[in-house]
């Protein structure tokens, strides 16, 4: 099985995360991944050591930059059929996800703008 016209949903919605779509077949697959699971994910690679979350532009440019790599953990966990995802179609990626399947993201064209002060945390 794979995906045809697998992509980033760059249209307005209300979800907060990236949402991808898919087709299999004449099935149309949509595909999730929360803006917090991004975020841990972006974080993983960077090493940052303080947390900054993604905005959806960020996200989407990622998604778009890795959409391989997203489109192989997507259909991995769409494989497993109903029985493992219980939205099916839906599929919801998780970090434990992206963890088994070894994928590496790729931030090299990330830009993160500078908070103004009065948003960084106090240690």
């Amino acid at each position: 099985m794979s995906f045809t016209q697998f992509r980033v949903d760059d249209g307005p919605h209300t979800m907060d995360g990236l949402r991808l779509f898919a087709l299999d077949g004449n099935e149309r697959v949509e595909a999730f991944m929360g803006r917090k699971v991004m975020d841990v994910w972006a974080e993983s690679v960077e090493h940052r050591g303080g947390r900054q979350s993604l905005f959806r532009d960020q996200y989407n440019a990622l998604g778009r930059l890795n959409l391989a790599a997203l489109q192989r953990i997507v259909s991995a966990k769409y494989q497993r059929g109903a029985a493992f995802n219980r939205q099916h179609p839906f599929v919801e990626v998780l970090f434990s996800d992206i963890t088994e399947s070894g994928e590496a993201l790729d931030l090299s064209e990330l830009v993160r703008d500078a908070l103004p002060p009065a948003f960084h945390r106090l240690a």
